[in-house]
């Protein structure tokens, strides 16, 4: 074994990530070293891209599973565009994501993973190890698979699981590499597998430090890299969290604030399944959920559900809409309180599950028989999408209203630095809940400011009332085929969802409030935006961004921020439904388009070179 001298680096950010086949673990590896950044005070997003096929052919690039993760001292708003650290366990995973490493960049192989039958099933005509095709790279080749093995010979496991602990290794590697400490991940191990499975956890123990201890006594890796502490963040205790865990804490927060109980009745979907294990997670907080056999069957029991008077939240992502679309009508009739949160992902039809996308956007506006208005809010970060399901929430119970709550596969599974918010710094939730008693009440008048019907709980005598998917009389909630009425009734419902602008705060602009160019995104895209804005904003450009997250209805002030600029430009992932949202909403002026529906998300390189481009047309 030679001497290793070991110096010391210092970084304000870096870019890693982890690929391997589906099976290699290289999500858990991923979530390891964020939770451990995390604890550490660096600022991180992540970015999980893995097979939608539940086992995709064994060592192709279409089974190749990633984890990437951008961490450092500064601000941090994107998983990076391009790696400075790739760890590639097989050739599969090497092919898939040789692109998304900068030059002269480290890569780590398992050579282990590159014999002739890795290699044709990769698609390599050639070996890579071998030939110039990482001449541009710093490369490390370790047989990871078998020190794993040899690590572990001693504790009477069988080949194939010992193999399995490889993952460890690696981690450990990469933690020693960049100065990180193991304690988090071996107390992780210890609760996971500690009790049930004692040997297994003492493997992958033993592993993650024969990983570390192999790095730091080979020469191929002489620097430890030092990541500076966020001094970026606001003060307060935080933790790591993913948006789909957001999303049910922010509904949660809600229902305590509100007074009532959550029911979340779902059918499980990817990406959005997560959103319902974690509500399931939570009965001591009066929560209820229920796994119903289709996305019909979850909807219809949430709109029972809200009729008795829960904080009613169904879950689902792009085809699970379109199947809740008659439900959803059912809800906009009975004016009864309902959160549809839809994590997006690629489509049409089963597309793209484990994939982001941003087009469901129309079909969350129209996507119903007849006038049938809906509040449509979106997030933007895995960390506010706590504040957005709360504001979901918050508007469907005061404004008695369905309210559709957008994410994305991005989103859901990607994850920040979460400052956990106080109870007390929370708005209060007041549901126009009818009181006992309450003398001359009508079931559909209305609240004069809100323009929104009063909520008549089952069970409370005297406010019995019928309500149903058949149009209603304007004040005893009768049926009624009045013509008349149904207009009056049919503009009042689209009227209370105007009124929530009142509600609402005003759109900010970020960077230039007036000059050349406005950036126009919404939703999961804000991260890649923000830091294309800034970047350019500090090259002197007269550029900024409005980013939104209130859709129906828009802030108040959107027509006036638009008339600042000599151009506008809506980057968005589809092929222009905010755009031509925009164009219906304000016609007098002009929209460009930056669109992309790759299943990716926008780089920020390529994001500054489509808004330099329009910046230098004449």
């Amino acid at each position: 074994m030679s001497s290793n001298k070991v110096t010391s680096t210092e970084v304000e950010k870096v870019v890693i990530k982890f690929a391997g086949d589906s099976g290699d673990g290289m999500q858990l590896t991923g979530t390891q070293f964020t939770g451990t950044s995390a604890l550490l005070g660096n600022d991180l997003a992540t970015f999980p891209d893995y097979p939608a096929e539940i086992r995709a052919p064994q060592g192709t690039v279409a089974g190749v599973s990633g984890f990437q993760v951008h961490i450092g001292g500064t601000d941090i708003h994107t998983p990076g565009d391009y790696a400075d650290v790739l760890v590639a366990m097989n050739a599969a995973a090497l092919k898939a994501n040789l692109k998304w490493i900068k030059s002269s960049k480290t890569i780590i192989v398992d050579t282990d993973s590159f014999k002739k039958k890795d290699l044709q099933k990769a698609g390599w005509e050639s070996n890579p190890l071998e030939d110039s095709t990482l001449d541009a790279y710093k490369v490390i080749k370790a047989p990871i698979t078998s020190m794993t093995k040899e690590a572990l010979k001693d504790l009477g496991l069988d080949a194939k699981t010992m193999a399995r602990s490889k993952n460890m290794f690696t981690l450990g590697m990469v933690y020693w590499m960049f100065s990180r400490p193991c304690e988090h991940t071996i107390k992780f191990l210890n609760d996971k597998f500690g009790k049930k499975l004692p040997l297994v956890a003492e493997a992958n123990i033993k592993a993650l430090r024969a990983g570390r201890n192999y790095a730091s006594t080979i020469e191929a890796i002489p620097n430890q890299i030092t990541i500076t502490g966020s001094q970026s963040l606001e003060k307060g205790t935080y933790k790591n969290v993913m948006g789909n865990a957001a999303t049910a804490w922010g509904i949660l927060a809600a229902s305590a604030k509100s007074g009532r109980d959550v029911f979340l009745g779902s059918y499980p979907i990817t990406p959005a399944t997560e959103i319902l294990q974690e509500i399931a997670k939570h009965k001591h907080f009066g929560a209820k959920a229920f796994q119903a056999e289709d996305e019909i069957a979850g909807i219809a029991s949430t709109i029972g559900a809200s009729f008795a008077g829960s904080l009613p939240v169904t879950t689902t992502s792009g085809p699970g809409l379109a199947l809740k679309g008659e439900a959803l009508g059912l809800a906009v009739m009975t004016e009864l309180p309902l959160v549809v949160v839809n994590v997006q992902r690629g489509g049409p039809s089963t597309g793209l599950p484990t994939k982001t996308e941003q087009s469901d956007l129309m079909q969350a506006l129209y996507g119903r028989n007849g006038e049938s208005p809906v509040a449509v809010i979106a997030a933007s970060s895995p960390a506010d999408c706590f504040d957005y399901s709360f504001e979901a929430s918050k508007i469907a119970l005061e404004h008695m209203t369905p309210v559709v709550l957008l994410t994305d596969g991005y989103l859901g599974n990607g994850s920040a630095p979460w400052k956990i918010t106080k109870m007390d710094e929370l708005p209060d939730i007041n549901p126009p809940i009818v009181k006992e008693g309450t003398e001359n009440w009508e079931p559909y008048s209305r609240d004069a400011e809100r323009l929104a019907r009063t909520w008549a709980l089952p069970g409370t005598p005297g406010l019995e009332h019928r309500i149903g998917g058949l149009e209603k009389d304007g004040k005893t909630g009768n049926v009624s085929y009045v013509p008349e009425n149904h207009q009056s009734m049919t503009e009042a419902r689209e009227a209370k969802i105007e009124k929530i602008a009142d509600y609402l705060p005003e759109l900010q602009v970020e960077g230039a409030q007036e000059g050349d160019l406005l950036v126009i995104g919404w939703g999961g895209t804000k991260g890649s935006m923000l830091t294309s804005v800034r970047e350019m904003v500090g090259e002197g450009k007269s550029i900024g961004l409005a980013h939104f997250n209130y859709i129906n209805p828009l802030q108040k002030n959107v027509k006036e921020i638009l008339g600042r600029y000599k151009k506008i430009v809506v980057a968005e992932l589809n092929l222009g439904q905010f755009a031509n949202y925009l164009r219906m909403s304000f016609p007098e002026f002009e929209y460009k388009q930056y669109n992309k529906v790759q299943g990716l998300p926008f780089t920020t390189i390529e994001l500054k070179d489509a808004f330099n481009k329009i910046l230098n047309e004449n």
